[in-house]
């Protein structure tokens, strides 16, 4: 802003006076802080701080500066100098945009402006000073007082010799190069560090030094591998890959015991799978405009490392119920660089990219990349009563098997007309198969789309898929069920609206329906006892009594044969063996293709026929052949026994036996920590009075422990009174 020259004076002298208060009462405190962390953890701590420190008295200066604003001037000068009769504001203002009164005013301003002596600097704070001053002075006695810490500077990693022994082997020097593979493109660098993180699948080198000199080294993994060392001048050298995490102990032959041999961690970080975002459309189902000549599509794309290959895969569908046709293509894209946003767009909306990428495992960038592509239509012969579904597969440049990631699938459908041929009949007169026929193809789909991901996929995924495939064809096979007059084998489902009937027995089907109608209308009276009303009611029949569809001989018998086989489908892929379904489910699809081709769907009402039962054994009391419904108790695994028995050692029950559990461990290798566990055991192993450390590997062994297995509740130890209950029972009976 552009101030009066005396004011502007007056300003400067006022910044000038805080900005030394508050230099003069951080320096003191800083300076001696600074010197106790150069005398603790050496110069460059003491150099860290002092630039920090700096930094942040800069901030505070510039802050202080900008708090002596206009405003600021205008209630200084008004509070110390009455005679400006509060109108310094007058001075600061334009003398162009001025009424005459105010420009009168503020001329009479000026002029005693030159005649007042006015000070805005603040006063000397002496007591903070001599406060500041002597916290400085307390911290350097302390830091002068205080015994200096003993540093290693030759051995930064290696630990200080173990009371009670007399000699020790030292690592003077520590150096691990880590090269990760070479599609992920990161270069190599180098660890003074024994544990660390690493890319999955790269290579380790270790360069180490010990004094005194041992005659052989070795790196000895948890799982019982050995890398030897080979000696290089005064230093051992060693290499090793890292397909997994892995825990290590340095080993030497031939000199005392390391000084600091407790194990080693190095964690792998695998290469995660690409992840993909689909930007447009915003729903999976998109209905098609007639008019619509083009289908935009948009999907982002990232991965740690980078993006090898994009395939977009079109599929077109046409026809009705199973007699459908697919064409599919797959086309090659390229994407464009793209930066990552914070959070998913909103529904039909792309944010902008943000400037800020998501930060991979090993801290990097994630490459981000856009794929855009429009459908022409027409090329595909889309038209009315079509499905065109696009979904994307990215894979990344992981060398020797790359990750592929699938989007979900995208329709674009174009609604068929709806069927005339049952106008004035609806309720009657239906198509043989209800839209839901379809799903049989597609469960053959998925099954086949399993079985060629099965190598990508772990059993646990894998599993699952193939579960939810088996939950697919149980919902179908009940809906097929409901054309024989099956139950549903959960919550109440209710059968087709009526099926097709011929010319001959429309007329039947329409009286017997109407009968039932009248019978059913709210203003009927009803009759006691009535057979129909109180099954109505009360009973529990399989079907409804006006939806239920019974077929001819031929189709019946058909579709029971398709039944059977979704039946045998279902079973092996609820037990995770696809391949095993597969034929069965290609076998069900035939029988509903000759289902489909009946030409009439006839309405019936009969009763319910059950089976007749075998009157030769009808109320004989014979029980072959009869299994207990209840099951049995199954015994308890005894798998983690040994960890329970270690848990109950730290718990002063027992003895440990440290080498079971550790093998007990080590057969946990899905678990997530199962390297924080054996490094627990091993620490607690080697330190027996450590109390701290028992606690860290009871904690590491609880997410490991087995459930409590169920058991049966023991029987109650009888009191006297019961004791001489039972004991007359058991008497002999005395004769009366």
């Amino acid at each position: 802003m552009s101030l009066d020259p005396r004011i502007n004076r007056l300003r400067r002298a006022a910044v000038g006076r805080r900005c030394l208060v508050a230099c003069a009462l951080a320096l003191p405190p800083s300076c001696a802080l600074g010197v106790a962390l150069g005398r603790a953890f050496g110069a460059r701590s003491a150099i860290v701080f002092t630039v920090a420190a700096a930094i942040a008295l800069g901030l505070v200066l510039l802050r202080l500066a900008r708090a002596i604003d206009r405003r600021w001037l205008v209630r200084a000068i008004d509070a110390r100098a009455p005679a400006m009769e509060d109108s310094t504001d007058l001075l600061l203002r334009d003398p162009a945009a001025l009424a005459p009164l105010a420009a009168l005013q503020r001329s009479r301003l000026q002029q005693r402006l030159d005649r007042l002596d006015l000070d805005l600097r603040a006063p000397w704070p002496w007591r903070a000073f001599g406060a500041s001053i002597a916290v400085a002075v307390l911290l350097l006695a302390a830091v002068a007082v205080a015994p200096s810490p003993r540093r290693d500077a030759a051995a930064p990693v290696a630990a200080s010799a173990a009371p009670g022994r007399a000699s020790v082997t030292r690592m003077e020097a520590v150096e691990l190069t880590i090269a990760p593979p070479p599609y992920t493109r990161l270069a190599e660098r180098r660890e003074t560090s024994l544990d660390a993180k690493a890319p999955q699948d790269s290579t380790l080198r270790w360069r180490l030094r010990f004094a005194p000199q041992p005659s052989a080294v070795a790196l000895a993994l948890h799982d019982g591998r050995r890398v030897e060392l080979r000696r290089d001048g005064g230093d051992w050298r060693g290499e090793a890959t890292l397909p997994a995490s892995m825990l290590y102990r340095i080993v030497v032959d031939g000199a005392p015991a390391l000084a600091d041999d407790r194990l080693h961690r190095i964690d792998a970080i695998a290469d995660a799978a690409p992840e993909i975002r689909v930007l447009s459309p915003d729903k999976t189902l998109t209905l098609a405009d007639p008019q619509q000549k083009a289908w935009p599509l948009a999907f982002e794309a990232s991965d740690d490392y980078g993006i090898a290959r994009a395939e977009l895969v079109v599929t077109h569908a046409q026809g009705n119920g199973e007699n459908i046709a697919f064409k599919e293509q797959a086309i090659e894209l390229v994407g464009t660089p793209a930066q990552a946003t914070l959070t998913p767009p909103p529904a039909a909306q792309t944010l902008p990219a943000s400037p800020v990428m998501p930060e991979r495992a090993d801290g990097g960038p994630r490459v981000v990349l856009r794929y855009t592509y429009a459908l022409e239509l027409a090329a595909f012969g889309f038209s009315m009563g079509d499905d065109v579904i696009a979904k994307i597969t990215v894979t990344d440049n992981r060398a020797p098997k790359p990750n592929a990631t699938r989007s979900p699938s995208l329709i674009l459908r174009w609604p068929a007309d709806p069927s005339k041929d049952s106008a004035g009949l609806e309720g009657i007169v239906q198509k043989t198969m209800p839209a839901y026929f379809r799903s049989q193809r597609q469960i053959i789909i998925d099954t086949q789309a399993l079985l060629a991901d099965q190598a990508q996929l772990d059993d646990a995924k894998f599993l699952a898929r193939s579960d939810a495939i088996g939950v697919d064809q149980k919902l179908l096979r009940l809906r097929y069920g409901q054309f024989l007059g099956e139950e549903s084998e959960g919550h109440a489902e209710h059968a087709p609206d009526g099926a097709i009937g011929d010319a001959a027995t429309q007329a039947g089907a329409l009286a017997g329906m109407h009968e039932a109608q009248e019978q059913a209308r709210p203003g009927a009276p009803a009759r006691f006892g009535d057979a129909g009303d109180v099954v109505a009611e009360y009973g529990h029949v399989h079907d409804i009594a006006e939806a239920a569809t019974l077929l001819d001989p031929d189709t019946r018998a058909t579709l029971k044969s398709a039944l059977g086989e979704m039946w045998q489908a279902e079973l092996h892929l609820r037990q995770g063996a696809p391949a095993q379904a597969l034929p069965y489910e290609q076998r069900a699809l035939e029988y509903i293709k000759q289902v489909q081709q009946a030409t009439r769907i006839y309405l019936a009402r009969v009763g319910l026929e059950l089976p007749a039962p075998d009157e030769a054994r009808r109320l004989s009391g014979e029980r072959k052949d009869l299994a207990d419904r209840t099951g049995s108790l199954a015994p308890a695994p005894a798998g983690d026994g040994a960890l329970v028995t270690l848990w109950q050692a730290l718990d002063g029950r027992g003895a440990a036996d440290w080498d079971a559990a550790q093998r007990a461990l080590a057969a946990h290798g899905d678990t997530p920590d199962v390297l924080g566990a054996l490094a627990a055991l091993d620490h607690a192993r080697r330190e027996t009075d450590c109390a701290g450390c028992r606690l860290e590997l009871c904690a590491a062994l609880w997410p490991l422990l087995p459930g409590v297995p169920a058991a049966t509740a023991t029987r109650p130890v009888p009191d006297a009174a019961s004791r001489a209950y039972l004991d007359a029972l058991q008497a002999p009976a005395v004769a009366r």
